[in-house]
């Protein structure tokens, strides 16, 4: 299937076809017609599928017949990096229509945003803080919104702007287009879809499994040797460009620094950063500066670059869910890539929800230098399964004296699902 079929307005299919753009993902394919039909969308799907196409395509086409210079889509985003990425993209595919994009976060002046307003838009991307303060300083005017896509809903969620999101809606008009776009659904999102969408069709892109272009392996270690262990993957191993996933904001930030100590072009992407060091490191990311960036969950939403070879879980993510999301920044757009997971003694519970997600058992390898000696003999069963392993060894490793934790305990859980 071409994006012919679509029959789109042949100044989006110009820039779509100087785009190099042919056929559409998935994604792409099954949600583009409803929305063009105007129904509201409920979309899950994993990072990298396409999914920003899949409504600024048929949202420029929808606009594209109607007044021009007030605002009349509005897409809400939970970080200032995505909100930049969404902006850019209409940009490029609305080249050619004299339609009007603008971005609003905060971190930057609040004056010269709204001089961008009072010249006039006819698509605003907003993070919801900054949107709401200007919303309340009665700064903009979203009483023409006929459009309203919740992009990253699950990641709202986890900003804790859901009240906010709330406050928002009240100002729009109530016969719109509503369109929630999440990687994952805890119930809060659930309950938020089910509040503001009205008979939506849903769009389902296997959602919580990994895709099939990455390979997986995954290491036991012990926390103090996870550095260590980093330094002699990314010495090693054929890398050329890695997102590092930490767990707070404080260990990407001193991983960062220590890889820059020990020699690699590595930067760091957390919360704490102000939104020009953020804009600094991201760039730099994106122009080859650096080839390595440490990243919270959060803070990594929006890094969309092209040919990332692997994916460093450096510490193990919260949800089977989170580890597709994560993954999923690199074996994009038909490329190939590796994912690599870090998993201490207390990670028992999340490898097994990876084993359910991935569909069978995570398998071991090593890796020379950091493979351990077993250290209880392996009964048929434990032999026969590598769950049931983890589990034995993690026990006898809590059982140790201290005096005999010198060697790292290390283990490789090689997957490969590579297509």
């Amino acid at each position: 299937m071409s994006f012919t079929a679509f029959n789109f307005h042949p100044q989006i299919q110009t820039a779509l076809d100087n785009s190099g753009y042919e056929a559409p993902t998935p994604i792409q394919n099954q949600a583009i017609p409803p929305v063009l039909a105007g129904r509201d969308i409920l979309g899950l799907a994993q990072t990298g599928t396409g999914k920003t196409a899949a409504f600024i395509l048929p949202l420029l086409q929808r606009l594209h017949a109607g007044p021009k210079g007030k605002i009349r889509a509005l897409i809400i985003a939970p970080t200032r990096e995505l909100a930049e990425q969404i902006h850019t993209y209409i940009g490029k595919m609305a080249k050619h229509t004299h339609m009007r994009s603008m971005v609003i976060y905060g971190g930057v002046s609040k004056h010269s945003q709204i001089s961008n307003i009072r010249r006039g838009a006819d698509i605003v991307v907003a993070c919801p803080g900054r949107l709401l303060d200007l919303v309340n300083d009665r700064a903009i005017n979203l009483s023409a919104v006929e459009m309203l896509i919740l992009d990253e809903a699950d990641h709202m969620f986890d900003h804790g702007f859901l009240p906010d999101i709330r406050r928002i809606l009240k100002t729009l008009p109530r016969k719109r287009q509503t369109m929630v776009f999440s990687a994952t659904m805890p119930k809060e999102i659930r309950s938020l879809a089910e509040d503001i969408l009205t008979h939506p069709t849903t769009v389902q892109i296997n959602h919580t499994q990994p895709t099939a272009s990455i390979s997986h392996a995954f290491y036991k270690v012990e926390q103090r040797d996870k550095a260590k262990l980093l330094r002699k993957i990314l010495t090693e191993k054929d890398i050329t460009t890695a997102i590092v996933f930490t767990r707070t904001k404080h260990k990407a930030k001193n991983l960062g620094l220590q890889l820059q100590k020990a020699g690699f072009k590595a930067t760091s992407m957390q919360g704490n950063l102000s939104q020009p060091k953020r804009q600094e490191a991201l760039d730099g990311f994106k122009n080859g500066t650096y080839n390595i960036m440490v990243a919270t969950d959060i803070a990594a939403r929006g890094i969309d670059v092209s040919g990332i070879s692997h994916v460093i879980n450096f510490d193990m993510p919260a949800t089977a869910e989170t580890y597709t999301h994560r993954t999923g920044r690199t074996g994009r757009a038909s490329c190939t890539g590796e994912a690599f997971t870090f998993t201490a003694a207390d990670d028992y519970k999340m490898i097994k929800a990876l084993e359910q997600s991935l569909g069978q058992n995570l398998v071991f390898q090593t890796i020379a230098g950091f493979q351990s000696t077993p250290q209880v003999s392996e009964n048929k069963t434990t032999a026969q399964n590598p769950t049931a392993r983890i589990a034995t060894k993690a026990r006898s490793a809590r059982g140790k004296k201290k005096s005999q934790r010198n060697q790292p305990e290390i283990f490789n859980l090689g997957l490969s699902t590579r297509a």
